[in-house]
């Protein structure tokens, strides 16, 4: 037994070392032939490319030169609604938050009960102080033609004109506290001034008011403003008329520079530039008490732009990618960017306007490597192809399952 282990453990190194000599062995180039002659220089093997790209020239056109600022939406104007006669019970609210008022529409009565009652008793006083006039018109009269005479003195005659003064005084006072009695009443009847949007209301049925306290305050004819905050040292690139494009819950929406305020704020050093919007013919006014970025567009500037999807950031620096002479390899070039206009970015770093850049892919890339480059067509074919074979895939996967 002893003597078959032994034997059955030689034959195991002997297949281990048979194994080992075989993968170790030297390997010959299939080009050297065993005759000893030297073999013939191999071609050098191609390199593969790391990625297929489309590559054009940067772009030079007009680009607006913009200034980027923050404000609030605000309403143009507040119009403040108060109670004109206190005292009085808020009987009727005719208007909610949010809701649109025409000039002169009633949004909410008060009782005018006492009121009523003040005004009979006004008119009745108004009758007596008419029917004292009358009486003492009527004796002065007699009194100016007996005053030459001996009749009465002339000491009485001036004082029966002098009770009439006092009694025409006297009607003239009655009609003035009837006048303001009869305006308290037209006052239980709450109007819009102007036209507007509800944007708060305080007034409740069964409130007692009192004279000035406010009850709505109104949008004056639903128009909303961009109040923004411009830094005091781009101020001088905004002025009155300057076009604005606002970006709000609504989409964007322009405007027009309206007004400027002559002094800085004091907290902040920034200077309210106060915007005139002007919404898209169907569309309502954004809704106030917003706080949104706008952009000041103040005028025209050459740009010489590439593509978003060219630069690539590494290192925390920019760069893009230019196709060199062979039409193979790229180089990697450091840039300085600044405006953005929908999918293109401004280059104001040195970039010749004759480089090919590469759309896209740049973060594959490094310095030197290796391309492909199609035309835009063609990468549209292929990744139009790519997604065809995507769908089928998948749509065979589901029918498997």
């Amino acid at each position: 037994m002893f003597k078959k282990r032994i034997t059955l453990l030689i034959v195991i190194a002997l297949i281990a070392l048979a194994v080992a000599v075989y993968f170790l062995r030297p390997t010959q180039s299939p080009t050297v032939a065993h005759t000893g002659t030297t073999p013939a220089t191999a071609e050098p093997a191609t390199t593969a490319a790391a990625l297929t790209v489309t590559v054009s020239p940067p772009e030079t056109a007009d680009w607006p030169v913009e200034v980027t600022a923050s404000g609030w939406l605000a309403a143009w104007q507040d119009v403040v609604i108060s109670a004109q006669v206190g005292g009085q019970m808020i009987q009727t609210v005719e208007a909610a938050v949010g809701d649109t008022v025409a000039e002169g529409a009633v949004i909410a009565t008060l009782s005018r009960t006492s009121l009523d009652n003040d005004i009979l008793q006004l008119e009745a006083s108004l009758e007596s102080a008419q029917a004292a006039l009358d009486q003492a018109t009527a004796e002065a009269d007699r009194a100016r033609k007996l005053s030459g005479g001996s009749a009465i003195s002339e000491q009485q005659a001036a004082q029966y004109v002098a009770t009439e003064r006092k009694a025409k005084a006297d009607v003239a006072s009655a009609e003035a506290q009837l006048a303001s009695a009869n305006l308290d009443l037209s006052h239980t009847q709450v109007t819009a001034v102007t036209g507007g949007i509800v944007a708060s209301r305080s007034a409740a049925i069964g409130d007692v008011v009192a004279e000035g306290q406010e009850l709505f305050r109104l949008v004056r004819d639903g128009r909303v403003e961009w109040q923004a905050e411009v830094p005091l040292g781009q101020l001088r690139q905004v002025e009155v008329g300057t076009p604005v494009i606002v970006p709000t819950p609504l989409g964007n929406i322009t405007g027009t520079v309206r007004r400027i305020a002559p002094a800085a704020s004091e907290s902040n050093g920034r200077v309210i530039v106060y915007v005139a919007l002007t919404p898209p013919d169907g569309d309502t006014q954004p809704k106030t008490g917003i706080m949104i970025s706008g952009v000041f567009q103040t005028g025209l500037r050459p740009a010489l732009s590439v593509p978003a999807s060219a630069v690539v950031m590494q290192d925390g620096f920019s760069y893009v990618f230019a196709l060199n002479d062979d039409g193979a390899t790229v180089t990697r070039i450091k840039v300085d960017t600044d405006r953005r206009q929908r999918d293109r970015v401004e280059i104001t770093s040195a970039l010749s306007a004759d480089a090919q850049i590469v759309h896209s892919g740049g973060a594959f890339l490094s310095d030197g490597s290796v391309v492909r480059v199609v035309t835009q067509d063609a990468a549209s074919a292929d990744a139009a192809d790519t997604q065809t074979a995507l769908k089928t895939a998948n749509d065979q996967t589901g029918a498997d399952r």
